[in-house]
C-alpha cells in the first residue's frame, strides 16, 4: 500500500507538499499540485485515519507527549519547549504518556483532534500502529530524546557515551573497582545506549564487569531502591553504585541513607541526569548532566522548520560529567572536560 511518502518521491516534492496538497492548502502551486495529484493517481494512494486528521489551516499549536511528567528530566524539557514556541507565536498541549503505548496513543489522537501544526514525541518502547501512521501520513513530528529502530523522524537527543566514559575513567582514577550499573529499561533506545556505554567504559579501563553488579530498573525511584537493596545484600558488595537516570538514584540514595552508610566512604554514589538538588545533598552527587534546555530549544526549531517546509537535520548534543563528592576525592585538578563539583547543573 503506497504511503505519502512514496507519492513525494513520485513527484518530487516533499512530504510536507504533498500534506498541502492532500489539505487544499493555497499555498502550493497549480504545476506543484497537478504534479501530486497525478502521484496520487498512479499509486492508488489512499488516506487513513492519521491523515485525514491533518490541519487544513495552521492553528499555531504544536503538541507534546513526554514519558512522564513527574521525572524532572521532562518537567524541564516541557517547560523549555513551552517557552521557545512561544517565542515562535506557538502554543503548546501537552499530555503524560506515563511510559504506557496506550496512553501514548491517546494523547497523539487527542492532539491530532485538536489539529495541531506538529507533534514533538518522546516515544514510549513500543512502535504502535498510529506511531507508524504518523511517520507515514505526513504530519511534521520530531522524537525528542529517545529514537525507534526503522522509523525515519528527525531526532533531537543528547549521546551520553563519552561522559559515561569519563566518569567511569574517574572512578578508577579514584581506586574503585567494583562499579555496579542500575540500567533503565532495555526496550528504551536511552536505556540500551546508557548500559552498551557503560560497559563498554568499563572495558575500555580494564575494570571487570560483573553480572550480579547489573541491575535492570526502569526509570522509576522504586527500581532504584530495589537495585541498590540487592546489591548492597551481595556477599561483596559495590563500591560505587551508578544509576541510570535521576530517579533511580533518588532510589538508590534513600536505601543507602536507611542502612546508614556513609558516602562515599562504604559506598559511592554516581547518577546519570543531573539535578539541581544535587549539589545541596551531603556529599554533593556527582552526575552526567544533560543539556536539557537546549534539547528543548533545538526540538522546536526542527519541528518549526518541517512546519515550515524548510530542510532539517537530526540533532545530538553532548552530555557531560559533574564531579562533586560523593565517589570520593583525589588530590590535584579533575580531568580535562569534566565540571568541578558544585558546578551548575
Amino acid at each position: 500500500m503506497a504511503s505519502v511518502k512514496d507519492v513525494a518521491l513520485r513527484a518530487g516534492v516533499s512530504v510536507a507538499t504533498v500534506s498541502r496538497v492532500l489539505n487544499d492548502s493555497a499555498r502550493v502551486t497549480p504545476e506543484t499540485r497537478d504534479r501530486v495529484l497525478a502521484a496520487v493517481a498512479e499509486l492508488g494512494y489512499r488516506r487513513n485515519a492519521v491523515a485525514r486528521s491533518l490541519r487544513t489551516d495552521a492553528t499555531r499549536t504544536i503538541g507534546l507527549v513526554i514519558g512522564d511528567i513527574l521525572n524532572p528530566f521532562f518537567t524541564e524539557l516541557a517547560r523549555t519547549i513551552e517557552d521557545e514556541a512561544r517565542t515562535l507565536g506557538y502554543s503548546v498541549v501537552i499530555g503524560n504518556a506515563d511510559e504506557r503505548p496506550e496512553r501514548q496513543d491517546h494523547y497523539v489522537r487527542t492532539l491530532l483532534e485538536q489539529r495541531v501544526d506538529g507533534l514533538l514525541l518522546c516515544p514510549t518502547a513500543e512502535i504502535t500502529p498510529l506511531v507508524r501512521d504518523l511517520v507515514g501520513d505526513g504530519l511534521p513530528l520530531v522524537f525528542l530524546d529517545r529514537t525507534l529502530p526503522g522509523l525515519d523522524v528527525p531526532t533531537v537527543r543528547a549521546d551520553g557515551t563519552a561522559a559515561i566514559a569519563e566518569l567511569v575513567r574517574h572512578l578508577r582514577d579514584l581506586g574503585h573497582r567494583r562499579i555496579a550499573f542500575i540500567s533503565g529499561p532495555a526496550l528504551l533506545s536511552t536505556g540500551r545506549e546508557r548500559t552498551e556505554a557503560f560497559i563498554a567504559a568499563m572495558q575500555a579501563c580494564g575494570l571487570p564487569v560483573r553480572d550480579e553488579y547489573l541491575e535492570a530498573g526502569d526509570f522509576q525511584a522504586a527500581s532504584g531502591r530495589a537495585g541498590a537493596a540487592r546489591l548492597l545484600d551481595l556477599p561483596e558488595p559495590p563500591e560505587v553504585i551508578f544509576a541510570g537516570d535521576n530517579l533511580m538514584a533518588l532510589g538508590a540514595l534513600d536505601e543507602i541513607r536507611a542502612r546508614g552508610l556513609p558516602i562515599p566512604g562504604r559506598v559511592a554514589l554516581a547518577s546519570y541526569d543531573d539535578l539541581p538538588w544535587f549539589t545541596h545533598v551531603d556529599p554533593p552527587i556527582t552526575a552526567i548532566g544533560q543539556p536539557v534546555q537546549e534539547l528543548g530549544r533545538r526540538a522546536v526549531r526542527v519541528l518549526t522548520g518541517l512546519i515550515d517546509d524548510r530542510p532539517v537535520e537530526p540533532v545530538v548534543l553532548t552530555a557531560r560529567l559533574v564531579v562533586r563528592r560523593s565517589c570520593g576525592e583525589r588530590s590535584g585538578t579533575d580531568k580535562a572536560g569534566a565540571e568541578k563539583e558544585g558546578s551548575p547543573a
